[in-house]
């Protein structure tokens, strides 16, 4: 009993490890992986600080649909945060370990950014399915305050349910066993498998949170899409219904590449046995990529904020210029 209270701490009935051990790749030359994602991480920083930047600058993005654009920024951003700077500081710098209390706060992050994510491409879904099969009547229903009022409930449920599924981790199980997560980050599932006690109500939350802010997001991004397409074919030009689906464009893109990469693993993992290393790296990569490739694709794809990127472009090449021209008549005076 005393070498078990040197190691682990006992709360009532529960027994918590200080520490778990993030097993991460197990694989040659896994570092290098990691640099490229310093480099992942580093671009979507700046790309998603542009985005921001640019929404907050420009007075014609203050709107609706914008809105829910910055949110989805600010998710990506939060995301990134969450995730790369630990695997950055845990395997390039061999300190695998994490304490109990982080391992839950890094746990709470990771989903919770990477669920707002989804939740907000359905928010943007129904502007996009308002705008085009209710466009008369689109400034009416889509306001500054309605969507303030669906962004906040975004926060709020995605906020309650994955406190609740983190909490039912610290406050149900008991680890007396193992204390290596086979992840690259406290992963609710491993780190739930580690339990000594029973964890099917943990293993039952996990699977209602993967359905209510994953799944039933995604059916409903692809129903609005449904109606969108219905709305188009009763456009009767060719040019209408094209100028339409180019307003969808860049969001059918954000859309394909969040959950595509998602879907496919989990998909493998109910068909095969997937490899540990093989899970690690495509859901890694899935999770770094996106928040990078997001504002890349509405910058290429909006032709607003393509405008806006070309004006302030020109403008700090103007401003640069001056300024050597100013530096060149001080030299000569």
């Amino acid at each position: 009993m005393n070498s078990t209270n040197s190691t682990f701490s006992l709360n009532a009935t529960l027994v918590h490890p200080p520490f778990f051990f993030i097993n991460g790749l197990s694989m040659p030359h896994a570092k290098y992986y990691y640099v490229f994602l310093c480099f992942v991480f580093v671009v979507s920083v700046l790309g998603n600080s542009f985005v921001l930047f640019s929404i907050y600058k420009e007075r014609s993005f203050h709107t609706p649909k914008y809105m829910a654009v910055f949110n989805l920024s600010l998710a990506d951003l939060g995301e990134s945060t969450a995730l790369i700077p630990n695997l950055i500081a845990m395997f390039l710098f061999d300190s695998q370990y994490i304490s109990f209390d982080a391992c839950m706060a890094n746990m709470f992050f990771v989903f919770f950014f990477t669920c707002l994510q989804s939740l907000t491409l359905a928010v943007l879904a129904y502007d996009r399915l308002v705008a085009i099969c209710l466009p008369l009547r689109y400034h009416a229903i889509i306001t500054m305050p309605a969507m303030a009022v669906i962004l906040t409930v975004v926060w709020a449920y995605d906020s309650v349910l994955l406190i609740l599924m983190v909490s039912l981790v610290s406050t149900r199980l008991s680890f007396c066993k193992s204390i290596v997560v086979k992840s690259y980050f406290c992963d609710h599932g491993p780190t739930a498998t580690l339990a000594c006690n029973d964890y099917n109500v943990n293993r039952n939350m996990g699977i209602v949170v993967i359905v209510l802010l994953f799944y039933v997001p995604f059916i409903f991004t692809v129903l609005s899409y449904v109606f969108i397409a219905r709305a188009l074919f009763k456009i009767a030009s060719w040019e209408g219904r094209l100028k339409a689906m180019k307003t969808c464009s860049a969001h059918l893109i954000l859309v394909a590449v969040y959950y595509l990469p998602i879907l496919y693993t989990y998909v493998s993992a109910l068909a095969s046995t997937i490899h540990p290393n093989v899970r690690i790296m495509s859901t890694s990569f899935a999770k770094a990529i996106i928040p990078m490739m997001n504002p890349i694709i509405y910058v290429l794809n909006t032709e607003e904020v393509k405008e806006f990127s070309k004006k302030l472009f020109k403008r700090e090449t103007s401003n640069h210029n001056r300024n050597i021209l100013k530096n060149k008549n001080k030299g000569i005076n």
